[in-house]
């Protein structure tokens, strides 16, 4: 049976890119008063949101005034809920304009209305008017036809998690520029602290940075409170502390310590309130003996070392509770990138159907044009997504595991370039999260030699299929 050819109502509602001249051709019908298409939300509204006022347009009859701007105030926002509900509005459409739009999401869907979030990018397939009277005009008409797509937003809890883990993040960032600008300090003085030891924020180096600002000045006395743990010696170590101590560049070195300081007691406090929002989600479901397994398990394998910047509580064994299985057991995802998954999409991915749409959400999936059932290009897209960016990372840590995807990520390198092989990784691993949070099934590792064997076995039947079609047959060496 030969198959129906959809409408161009059902190619843009299953996401694909119109012609130029299919394009034009649904603009105008649009434009007309009677375009002849579906009407999906008949009580559906257009904002184009700025920063002093939003102007809202509803269907034609519903008011005197069709189109209305209203401040940017809560008053003003408020007003604009009542008027819409006497319009008989039920629905609107907005773009996510920077964070204008965030406001006025919260008090419209406090009024009971129901709010279309929408990427300005989906709003470029169908080029209408720019103004901004005629913009909210616009997207009322295309959410009218059921022509644009809801923005994925994860709940209100996870919302807020968001945004204190995104807040903990700026402050470790801040905190990494005080650390340059010590050991920027340091080498105008010439103290060569940063050659000789690895971190100078760790243990070693801030104790001997603190010392330097009490006023000693011996080498030999600071080299003493290094750690043990230090693979360099005393004597290397105090090679590396003799300069020249200016008193102007003491006092740059004293403000930024005490920079960090505080940046480091801002984590603290944020990670205590981090805490607070998780321990308040539900758990999923996994029991006590099934955590006393787990933390044998990585007691026994040494799983995982934790970053310097994980915060100082047992944020793995809450992601366990929540998530209901252990995302850090995929190799490469640790704690902090399972966090970000958190908190970026919360525990439940079941708002995308599948893991293809999953992927193709993170940018991690190619735009391709296909024309006549073949693909004729693709076409990489750019894209901020955290979710995607911690999975590019968790893929480049594949680079030396022992591990079935570390081999099937040196498989990638071998036949694509870095930056194709790092994305293709972390499509993988973005499969692979989704099956296991949907399905609750935790992650097995077959092996390095597993995967291995499974690319020998490909190129043996590639080679038999290329020899039986030349009549041959392939023998084995004796």
């Amino acid at each position: 049976m030969a198959k129906r050819k959809l409408s161009t109502f059902e190619r843009l509602r299953n996401g694909e890119k119109l012609a130029r001249r299919e394009r034009r051709q649904l603009q105008r019908q649009i434009e007309k008063g009677d375009p002849s298409l579906q009407v999906v939300h008949p009580d559906a509204a257009g904002i184009d949101v700025g920063n002093e006022s939003h102007f809202v347009s509803v269907p034609a009859g519903r008011d005197a005034r069709p189109i209305r701007e209203f401040g940017s105030w809560t008053g003003d926002c408020h007003r604009m809920a009542e008027w819409l509900k006497g319009c008989g509005i039920r629905t609107v459409a907005l773009q996510s304009t920077g964070v204008y739009w965030i406001g006025l999401v919260e008090i419209l869907e406090g009024e009971g209305l129901e709010v279309y979030l929408v990427n300005a990018q989906g709003t470029k397939n169908l080029p209408g008017r720019k103004s901004d009277v005629q913009e909210s005009e616009w997207l009322m008409k295309l959410h009218t036809y059921g022509l644009l797509r809801n923005s994925f937003r994860p709940p209100e809890e996870i919302r807020e998690l968001r945004t204190l883990w995104r807040q903990r993040n700026r402050l470790v960032e801040d905190a990494g520029q005080m650390v340059q600008r010590m050991q920027k300090a340091l080498t105008t003085m010439n103290v060569q602290l940063a050659n000789v030891i690895s971190d100078i924020s760790g243990v070693t180096g801030m104790q001997i940075i603190r010392a330097i600002l009490k006023g000693e000045r011996d080498p030999r006395v600071l080299a003493k409170l290094r750690d043990q743990r230090i693979q360099a010696s005393e004597e290397e170590i105090a090679s590396g502390l003799e300069g020249n101590w200016k008193p102007a560049v003491v006092f740059e070195l004293r403000q930024v310590v005490e920079a960090y300081d505080f940046y480091q007691k801002q984590i603290a406090a944020c990670d205590l309130e981090v805490r607070v929002r998780m321990e308040a989600l539900p758990s999923q479901g996994a029991g006590e003996e099934k955590a006393a397994e787990e933390a044998e398990r990585v007691t026994k394998k040494g799983f995982q070392k934790a970053r310097k910047n994980q915060p100082q509580f047992d944020l793995r064994e809450e992601l366990r509770r929540i998530y209901g299985v252990d995302l850090t057991r995929i190799d490469g995802i640790d704690v902090l990138t399972a966090q970000v998954i958190l908190t970026e999409l919360g525990p439940d991915l079941r708002a995308f159907p599948d893991e293809d749409q999953f992927s193709s959400w993170l940018e991690l999936a190619p735009r391709n044009g296909i024309t006549g059932g073949k693909v004729i290009w693709q076409k990489a897209r750019r894209s901020k997504n955290r979710v995607a960016n911690a999975l590019r990372m968790a893929a480049q840590a594949l680079s030396h595991s022992d591990s079935y995807l570390g081999a099937q990520y040196r498989q990638f390198r071998a036949r694509q370039d870095g930056k194709q092989a790092v994305k293709t990784m972390a499509h993988k691993l973005a499969c692979l999260v989704y099956r296991i949070l949907t399905r609750g099934e935790e992650y097995v590792d077959r092996g390095a030699a597993y995967c291995e064997k499974k690319r020998a076995d490909r190129e043996l039947a590639a080679l038999q299929r290329k020899a039986a079609a030349r009549g041959l047959q392939l023998v084995p060496v004796q």
